[in-house]
């Protein structure tokens, strides 16, 4: 069972506010749980690419801090050890995304995390992330 988590208040709501370069984005925080958070962005003209698609760097973005706000919920400092991402389909200008970060597992110090990248029902991007705690990392 999850503990949900007040965006409002806490480790990630101190983080997110913290983090100028994803609020710069305009990246909102809509949800945050136990080892779970859900943030939009909106694809804006400087995020396309030659293509007229948005550049892959920013869906990795987007979909990199839904994974720290969900890793970090549970309050240690943690910080990304790798990541992976797989884009599925192009988006493009205007287009409104959802990143949807769930826990997968967790032990000691260590953790996976998956993260969906949607605009509504169709899927974007599938990203997973491998979180660690830092060592007497403590919240800000």
């Amino acid at each position: 069972m999850t503990r949900a988590v007040d965006p409002e208040a806490g480790p990630v709501r101190a983080m997110f506010d913290a983090d100028e370069a994803s609020r710069g984005l305009g990246i909102e925080l809509l949800t945050a749980a136990a080892g779970e958070a859900t943030l939009r962005m909106t694809i804006g003209p400087a995020m396309v690419n030659g293509h007229g698609i948005a550049h892959g760097g920013y869906l990795f973005l987007l979909a990199d801090t839904a994974f720290a706000c969900a890793c970090n919920s549970h309050g240690p400092v943690t910080v990304a050890a790798a990541a992976d991402i797989d884009f599925v389909a192009p988006a493009r200008l205007g287009d409104e995304l959802l990143a949807t970060a769930r826990e997968r597992t967790r032990s000691g110090r260590s953790g996976i995390y998956d993260v969906s990248v949607t605009r509504g029902d169709e899927v974007i991007a599938e990203f997973r992330g491998r979180s660690r705690a830092i060592r007497g990392g403590e919240p800000r």
